[in-house]
């Protein structure tokens, strides 16, 4: 079964503590990891908190990669979501673990959105159909 897409959530260990609670060279990566990848980048918002610590997602037409960091633990959650087969969201995991210096690591993928169409097209019929039957009932 055909998936929409895949999302790899990563924890990263050890990082570069300094690194990661630069606003600027977090926020350069996340993009760097999305060009890295070859995705269309659209956007990107990241936020650095007081005393530190910084949040941001990088919206691409393919989904998105967003970060959530931890520099006090040396610790970056990371999501990379990519939706169809122009982009190896692994890519964009590679770049990311040379350029935060992350000592381990943990990942998982999930595939999103697996959708037998053929299914779903009976499905929504069916559904309808029923529909139709309740009405039918109700008046």
């Amino acid at each position: 079964m055909k998936s929409l897409g895949r999302h790899i959530l990563v924890e990263f260990y050890g990082c570069n503590k300094k690194r990661i609670n630069e606003l600027k060279f977090t926020e350069e990566t996340m993009i760097g990891a999305a060009e890295y990848a070859k995705a269309t980048v659209v956007d990107g918002i990241f936020h650095k908190f007081s005393p530190h610590g910084i949040s941001g997602v990088v919206v691409i037409a393919e989904s998105h990669l967003a970060i959530h960091t931890w520099p006090e633990f040396g610790y970056a959650a990371v999501d990379l979501f990519t939706c169809g087969d122009s982009v190896d969201p692994w890519d964009a995991f590679f770049y990311l673990n040379d350029k935060f210096e992350a000592k381990h690591y943990t990942t998982m993928e999930l595939k999103r959105g697996l959708i037998d169409m053929q299914n779903v097209k009976v499905k929504a019929a069916e559904a309808l159909e029923n529909k139709e039957k309740e009405k039918a009932f109700t008046q």
